[in-house]
């Protein structure tokens, strides 16, 4: 299904790299994707990704980066949200060579993480020097819908175009078609694989 979207929209399915995002589900929906033929998996929390990780997938952490979490998160092959040199700079140290993306804000919404357009350049120039794999840059659609995602995904892209950076991770469930007709190399897909995420438990009293 989310293949065919991105065929749909102009996109190779081989080349734009699904991220099954797998936060409020269990370890059996990761391996029922994964029977579908999913590779790459992302959790937004660390105790999550620590009791669903196993050797047999690619894990990606999507989550704010903590400092005080990088320790914890063994078998990232890519750490998706760096948006301050503190947290690239704690990832370097516990994991030397680690793959990581500039989250960028390209909507400006307060709500949303990620340094702001103009500072992207300075933090990737300020990472590349670590030891770090710098490939490339993430964001988060604007609120309002594909339409209003479509400017920022543009803007995205071309920024990751003027730093020669391959990677585009851009659009989810509800815009990831607009996202691949702007470039993104990269979807994190969590709804439209596995359905409404699960309410939490109410806590008794």
């Amino acid at each position: 299904m989310v293949r065919e979207r991105i065929e749909q929209a102009g996109g190779d399915p081989a080349v734009v790299t699904v991220v099954a995002v797998t936060k409020g589900f269990g370890r059996d929906a990761v391996e029922e994707a994964a029977a579908a033929g999913v590779t790459d998996f992302g959790e937004n929390l660390v105790d999550q990704l620590a009791a669903k990780r196993d050797d047999t997938h690619r894990w990606h952490f999507l989550g704010r980066v903590q400092r005080r979490d990088v320790r914890r998160a063994a078998g990232v092959c890519m750490w998706q949200s760096v948006d301050r040199i503190a947290a690239g700079e704690e990832i370097a140290t516990r994991w030397p060579g680690a793959a990581v993306l500039v989250q960028v804000n390209v909507s400006g919404e307060p709500a949303k993480l990620g340094c702001p357009p103009d500072e992207t350049a300075a933090l990737v120039h300020a990472l590349q020097p670590l030891d770090l794999d710098v490939r490339g840059l993430m964001t988060v659609g604007a609120h309002g819908g594909p339409d209003a995602a479509r400017p920022g995904f543009a803007a995205l892209a071309r920024l990751a175009d003027d730093l020669e950076l391959p990677v585009r991770s851009m659009g989810m469930s509800d815009d990831l078609e607009v996202a691949v007709q702007e470039g993104s190399t990269m979807v994190r897909i969590g709804r439209a694989l596995f359905g409404p995420r699960p309410e939490p438990p109410v806590a008794r009293r």
